[in-house]
C-alpha cells in the first residue's frame, strides 16, 4: 500500500498517531505537501463523509477522524504556504440567533475543512447582523446557516434579507441544513441549496464555488 493510501487509511480509522508519521514519511520521500493533503488527508475524509451519509459510521467516528486528519494538516500548514496552495474557498458558518445547538454545525465544519476550504465557525445564537460583519470582514465564498428548531428555522430567512439589506446578498452563496429544514424552506425563503447532512453539505458547497 503506497503513502497516500495508508494515509487515507489511518485517517478514516482516526488514528492520529499514524497520521502524523505518515505525513512525515511522505515528506521525507518527497511527495508534496498538496499530493499528502489531497489524495492521503482529505481523501480519507472524504471516504469517511460517504460512508457517514450512508449511516455506515456515525459521529463519535468522524470526530475522531477529524482529531487525526488536523494533526496532519497541522504538519502541513507551513508546506502548503510554501507551494503557494490556496483553499478550495472560504465559509463563514454558524447557528442562527436564538438556537444553541452546535453538533450539528461542528459536523459540518469537520467536513468543509475536510473538503479543502477554509471555515469562520462564528459559533451559536448568531446575529443577522454579525452574519453580515463576517461577510463584509471575510469575504467568503458561502455563509452556511444551521437551525435545529422550528422556532428558529425563520431566522435564516431573516439573514438572507439582512444580507440583501446590507447589499452583500450577491458576493455569496447562501446555504441552509437542520433537523426542520426542507428544500422547498430554502426555496422559500431564496437560499441558493440545502442539505439534509454535514457530508452532502462539504459536497453542496463544492458544487457551488466549482
Amino acid at each position: 500500500m503506497s503513502v497516500l493510501e495508508s494515509l487515507s487509511e489511518a485517517v478514516q480509522k482516526g488514528r492520529a498517531k499514524d497520521v502524523t508519521a505518515l505525513v512525515e514519511e511522505g515528506l521525507s520521500e518527497g511527495l508534496s505537501a498538496q499530493e499528502l493533503l489531497d489524495k492521503g488527508l482529505l481523501d480519507g475524509m472524504g471516504v469517511l463523509g460517504e460512508r457517514f451519509k450512508n449511516n455506515e459510521v456515525f459521529v463519535p467516528e468522524v470526530l475522531i477522524a477529524a482529531r487525526a486528519l488536523n494533526k496532519g494538516t497541522e504538519i502541513l500548514k507551513a508546506r502548503l504556504a510554501e507551494e503557494g496552495v490556496e483553499s478550495r474557498g472560504k465559509v463563514v458558518l454558524g447557528t442562527v440567533k436564538g438556537d444553541l445547538h452546535d453538533i450539528g454545525k461542528n459536523l459540518v465544519k469537520i467536513m468543509l475543512e475536510g473538503a479543502g476550504f477554509a471555515v469562520i465557525d462564528m459559533g451559536v445564537d448568531v446575529s443577522g447582523e454579525q452574519f453580515v460583519a463576517a461577510v463584509k470582514e471575510h469575504k467568503p465564498d458561502v455563509v452556511a446557516l444551521s437551525a435545529l428548531l422550528t422556532t428558529t428555522m425563520g431566522q435564516q430567512g431573516e439573514i438572507i434579507k439582512a444580507l440583501e439589506d446590507a447589499g452583500v446578498r450577491d458576493t455569496v452563496k447562501v446555504i441552509i441544513g437542520g433537523a426542520p429544514i426542507t428544500k422547498a424552506f430554502a426555496d422559500q425563503i431564496g437560499a441558493d441549496g440545502y442539505s439534509a447532512d454535514a457530508a452532502s453539505a462539504a459536497d453542496l458547497a463544492k458544487s457551488l464555488v466549482s
